[in-house]
């Protein structure tokens, strides 16, 4: 699916999709709700939008706002304003900075501060990573979802790879496929965990919250293995906390989250699946991808990057007493490169 395409150069006497729509009413209208007089005469749009373009002063009885309850009489002019759809804006261009670890002709390699939503969704159809990068990069309109190929929460820093062309993009999410992309994360989580270890625990949508992920026996759990070790240990006012490296060997939504909940060492600042009452000590979900490693699609040569921890985790770790091990490289004799990949899924 192509972004935006630009419009057509012989439409340009075409009328305006929101230009206003001018209702004169009749006594047949007599006695009705305005919200309903207006959803009888103008079809095309929902009465959810209409309602809310009445809410937001959007339509006009007589040169006034009014109320959706408000009855008519009969003999009013009505004005519906027409307003775009929020999702409608989902994929324009915005000047939103951006920390650009890495770049060529075919990718953009990107370090997301935490609080950034990645791709446009509910309740976030501006100010996105994605609407960064179609401003940041132009070309990107032509690429399905700006050249996205993974994604990270919201409140998770970290490193993300973009393909700047359909064929860079193509090979990328044919690597995550294959298992050859290498992405390691840090997380802060109460308690203390063994040095190191596995997590094989299958995960679908939580049956009592469907806005969580859960591990689940079901039968539509998909296979998921996060490989942990722990780095360093401290403490949050006498409460324990360590420091651990995560390595996916497969990229489900909310899985190192979900993963180090299940064994009982869930992370600092989670809100969803941490300890409420030490929700506080955090803004956010202590995690950061803080290394990629991937071939690069157009030569096929091994490349990785590494970025510093976000400051709010230094502050966090510093609070805590934890100090970063200087030989903090990859065990790949211990790792697994991340694993299965679904499309739909969140890398964490």
């Amino acid at each position: 699916m192509n972004l935006n395409p630009a419009p057509d150069a012989d439409a340009d006497d075409e009328f305006d999709d929101f230009s206003p729509i001018t209702l004169q009413l009749d006594a047949s209208h007599c006695g009705q709700r305005l919200d309903k007089v207006v959803a009888g005469l103008v079809p095309q749009y929902s009465r959810a939008r209409l309602q809310m373009w009445i809410e937001d002063g959007h339509v006009t009885v007589d040169g006034k706002t009014a109320r959706g309850k408000d009855t008519v009489y009969g003999d009013e002019t009505v004005v519906v304003n027409p307003q775009p759809a929020p999702e409608d804006e989902a994929y324009k261009p915005e000047p939103i900075a951006l920390d650009i670890v890495h770049e060529d002709e075919h990718i953009i390699v990107v370090n997301k501060p935490a609080g950034l939503v990645v791709h446009p969704g509910a309740g976030n159809w501006s100010g996105t990573l994605l609407n960064g990068l179609l401003h940041y990069c132009p070309q990107l309109l032509a690429v399905p979802r700006a050249g996205i190929v993974h994604r990270l929460d919201k409140d998770t820093s970290g490193l993300m790879v973009v393909g700047k062309t359909l064929a860079a993009q193509t090979d990328l999410v044919r690597q995550l496929q294959a298992r050859t992309v290498k992405r390691e994360y840090y997380a802060l989580v109460w308690g203390t965990p063994h040095l190191s270890g596995t997590i094989d625990a299958p995960m679908a949508r939580s049956q009592k919250d469907r806005v969580k992920m859960a591990v689940t026996p079901s039968l539509t759990a998909k296979p998921a293995i996060t490989h942990y070790k722990r780095l360093a240990t401290g403490d949050i006012e006498r409460r324990p906390v360590s420091l651990v490296r995560c390595r996916l060997e497969t990229g489900r939504t909310h899985q190192i989250r979900v993963h180090m909940q299940h064994i009982g060492f869930p992370l600092v600042g989670d809100t969803v699946y941490g300890k409420q009452h030490l929700a506080h000590f955090f803004h956010r979900q202590a995690l950061q991808a803080r290394r990629l490693g991937l071939n690069h699609p157009a030569t096929g040569a091994p490349c990785e990057w590494t970025v510093p921890l976000a400051d709010d985790l230094l502050e966090l770790l510093a609070r805590a007493g934890v100090e970063i091990p200087e030989d903090d490289g990859s065990d790949d004799d211990v790792y697994q490169p991340l694993g299965s990949f679904d499309d739909d899924d969140f890398d964490e």
